[in-house]
C-alpha cells in the first residue's frame, strides 16, 4: 500500500533537475544563509564579552568599539536575512513555475488512453497545489533546515570553546530528538499520504459540482452530491486532526526535552560558577545558548515533518512525469521528422489519405478483451466511408487507430502505403480534420477557436471557412460577431452553435482525412441540411471517415461498414446493403422509426 511506504530520499531525485537550472539563485540563497545562521550564532559571544568586561569589570573602557562590532554584526546578519529571503521567495516561484511547465508539457505528450483512465481533479491536484507544496519545502523547508543545522553546528562550536562539559550535556539532545522525530515522522508520513488523496478527491467533486451543475440540477441530485462532499470533508477533517495531533504532540515533545536540558545547564553550570571557578559571563552566555538552541532543534524536527507531507508531493508529481505515453515516435522517426514541439515540417510527405488495416489486434491498455481481432481493411485516398453499428460495436476505435490516437496491439496501419509508425504523430494529425460529437471549444474569441483550425490564417480564411458551414450565422447572433468571447468551453453557445464552430475549425486546415463524429447529432434538421450541402462538396477528393446514426449523413458514403463486436458483418454502398435486407437494412428502418417518431 502507497500509505505504508516509508521516507525515501531518493523519490527527491525529481528536484535536482530544477535546482541546475536555478543554480546561480540557490548558491546566492545558500551563501547568503549561511552568512545569517553564523551571525545569529556569535551574539552569545557578545553576551560574554560585555559581561565579562564591563559588568564582572566594572569598567566602560572599549565599548565604543564593542557597540561598534555588535551592530556591524546585527547589520550584516539583518542584511543577509533580507538577501536570502528575497532571492529564497523568487527560488520558490521559478521552481513551481518550472514543475509546473514540465508536467504540463508532459499532459501534452501523453496519449488519449491516459486522460480516459484519469480524473480532472486528480490532475488538477499534481499540477497546482503538489508543485507548488514541493517548490515551497524546497525554498523554504530544506533551506530552513540548513539555516538551523549550520547555526546549531556554530552554536555547539562556540559552547565547546566556553565550557567543554556543558556543551556535552547539551550534545545529548540530538539523539532524543532524532529518536522522537523518527517515530514520530513515519506515521506523520502515513497520515499525509491520505489528506493528499482525499483532496484529489475533493478537488475532482469540485470539477464535477462546477462542469456539472446543469445534469446536477436536472436530475435533482444536489442532496447527493453534497452527501459525497460531505463524507471526503469528513475523512479530510478526520486525517487532518490526526495528523495535527502527532504534530502536537512532537514539537511540544522536543521543545520539553530542550528544557530539560536548559534546566540541567542551570544546575551545573550554577554549581561550577560557586565552587568550580567558572566565570559568570560564561554561564549567562552559555545560558543564552542553551535557551536559543532549542528552537533551532524544533525547526529541524519540524523541517522533517514538512519533509515527510512533501514526499506524498514529491511522488505523485515524480509518477505523473513517468507516466509513459503509449504512442511515441522512434529516435529514427524523431531524427527525420522532428517532435511535436519541433517539427522538421521540410520533411514531410505530402498526405495522399490512403488507409490499410493488415491483420490488426487491438484491445485497450486497461483491458483484457480484444476489441478488434485479425481485423483488415483497404480504404483508397478519397473514398469516404460510413461507419454504423451498435453503441460499443467498435465504430470509434476504427477511426482513433487510423488516427494514430492508439497504437494497434498487433498488425500494421498503413497511411499511403507505409507503417503509420514510420512518420511522425505529428505528420498525421496535422493533416486531419476531426469534428467530435461533443466538440470542445477553448476560452476565447470565436475567430480564435476557427483559427485553432490553422494558427497562421487570416481574418478572411476564418470568416470564408464559417459560412462554408454556416457557422456565420453565429457570429451574426453574438455581440461583436467574430471578436465575441464564447466563455469557458464555449458555454456561452449552445450544443448546435459549437458543432457548426467545430466544423468551421476543421475545414479551414484543409485536411486530405475528415474525421466526423456524430458531428451532425447535435444541429437541428435545416442546418443539417445545410451542412449537407457543404460536407458534399468538402469531402469530394478527401479519404473520410463518418461515423453516424442519421441516414443522411451516410447513405451517398463511397463504402458503408457494419460493425459488430469489431468485425465487418456488412460492407458496400446504400443500395447493395439496402437490397442484402440484412444488418444495415435493420439499423435503416429502426432509424427511420426513430427519425418519424
Amino acid at each position: 500500500m502507497e500509505e505504508k511506504t516509508k521516507f525515501n530520499l531518493r523519490a527527491w531525485k525529481i528536484v535536482l533537475p530544477y535546482l541546475k537550472d536555478t543554480k546561480k539563485l540557490a548558491v546566492i540563497v545558500l551563501l547568503f544563509m549561511i552568512v545569517s545562521s553564523v551571525s545569529e550564532s556569535i551574539y552569545p559571544l557578545f553576551t560574554n564579552y560585555a559581561v565579562k568586561h564591563f559588568v564582572t569589570d566594572g569598567t566602560v573602557e572599549g565599548i565604543g568599539w564593542f557597540i561598534f562590532a555588535y551592530a556591524a554584526a546585527i547589520i550584516i546578519g539583518g542584511i543577509a536575512v533580507i538577501i536570502y529571503c528575497r532571492n529564497a521567495l523568487v527560488l520558490e516561484i521559478k521552481l513551481g513555475c518550472f514543475m509546473k511547465r514540465d508536467c504540463f508539457v508532459h499532459l501534452q505528450k501523453l496519449s488519449l488512453s491516459f486522460f480516459s483512465n484519469s480524473s480532472v481533479g486528480y490532475l488538477l491536484a499534481r499540477v497546482m497545489s503538489d508543485t507548488d507544496r514541493i517548490s515551497g519545502v524546497i525554498a523554504w523547508g530544506i533551506l530552513n533546515f540548513l539555516w538551523n543545522f549550520i547555526y546549531i553546528i556554530s552554536a555547539y562550536i562556540s559552547m565547546f570553546i566556553l565550557a567543554p562539559k556543558l556543551a556535552a550535556i547539551l550534545l545529548l539532545l540530538i539523539p532524543i530528538v532524532g529518536v522522537a522525530t523518527w517515530y514520530f515522522q513515519s506515521k506523520i508520513l502515513v497520515v499525509n499520504r491520505k489528506v493528499r488523496h482525499i483532496n484529489s478527491q475533493i478537488t475532482g467533486a469540485y470539477n464535477e459540482g462546477i462542469t456539472g451543475a446543469k445534469a446536477s440540477k436536472t436530475l435533482v441530485i444536489e442532496d447527493q452530491n453534497c452527501a459525497e462532499f460531505s463524507g471526503y470533508t469528513a475523512d479530510m477533517y478526520k486525517q487532518s486532526i490526526r495528523s495535527s495531533t502527532l504534530t502536537a504532540v512532537m514539537l511540544p515533545l522536543v521543545t520539553f526535552v530542550g528544557s530539560i536540558a536548559v534546566a540541567a545547564v542551570l544546575d551545573i553550570g550554577g554549581r561550577d560558577v560557586i565552587f568550580g571557578g567558572m566565570e559568570y559571563s560564561t554561564l549567562s552566555a552559555f545560558i543564552t545558548y542553551a535557551v536559543a538552541i532549542v528552537n533551532p532543534i524544533v525547526e529541524v524536527a519540524h523541517v522533517f515533518t514538512d519533509l515527510n507531507t512533501a514526499q506524498v508531493c514529491v511522488e505523485r508529481v515524480n509518477n505523473l512525469l513517468n507516466e509513459p505515453c503509449t504512442v511515441t515516435d522512434t529516435p529514427e522517426v524523431i531524427e527525420k521528422y522532428g517532435t511535436s514541439f519541433e517539427p522538421k515540417r521540410e520533411n514531410w510527405e505530402p498526405v495522399r489519405g490512403e488507409v490499410e488495416f493488415k491483420n490488426v489486434w487491438f484491445r485497450y491498455p486497461d483491458s483484457d478483451e480484444y476489441v478488434l481481432e485479425d481485423f483488415n481493411l483497404h480504404v483508397p485516398a478519397g473514398t469516404t466511408v460510413a461507419i454504423v453499428g451498435e453503441t460499443g460495436a467498435g465504430k470509434s476505435t476504427l477511426v482513433n487507430l487510423a488516427c494514430r490516437f492508439y497504437e494497434p496491439t498487433q498488425g500494421q496501419i498503413l497511411i499511403d502505403g507505409r507503417d503509420a509508425k514510420e512518420r511522425s504523430q505529428l505528420w498525421l494529425h496535422s493533416s486531419l480534420g476531426y469534428v467530435l460529437q461533443d466538440p470542445h471549444l477553448f476560452s476565447g474569441t470565436l475567430a480564435e477557436n476557427i483559427r485553432y483550425g490553422r494558427l497562421d490564417a487570416t481574418g478572411e480564411d476564418v470568416e470564408r471557412a464559417a459560412k462554408m458551414v454556416s457557422a456565420d450565422t453565429v457570429a451574426s447572433h453574438l455581440p461583436g460577431g467574430y471578436s465575441a468571447h464564447v466563455g469557458e468551453g464555449g458555454d456561452r453557445l449552445s450544443t448546435g452553435e459549437k458543432q457548426l464552430v467545430s466544423f468551421a475549425r476543421a475545414v479551414i486546415a484543409d485536411p486530405p482525412i475528415f474525421v466526423l463524429d456524430e458531428a451532425t447529432s447535435s444541429i437541428d434538421t435545416e442546418t443539417e441540411l445545410l451542412i449537407q450541402n457543404a460536407i458534399s462538396h468538402i469531402l469530394e477528393g478527401r479519404t473520410s471517415f463518418i461515423i453516424a446514426h442519421r441516414l443522411s449523413t451516410i447513405r451517398h458514403a463511397d463504402m458503408i461498414l457494419v460493425v459488430d463486436h469489431g468485425k465487418i458483418v456488412e460492407r458496400g454502398t446504400h443500395d447493395e446493403l439496402m437490397a442484402k435486407s440484412g444488418r444495415y437494412a435493420a439499423l435503416v428502418e429502426a432509424m427511420r422509426i426513430k427519425t418519424e417518431n
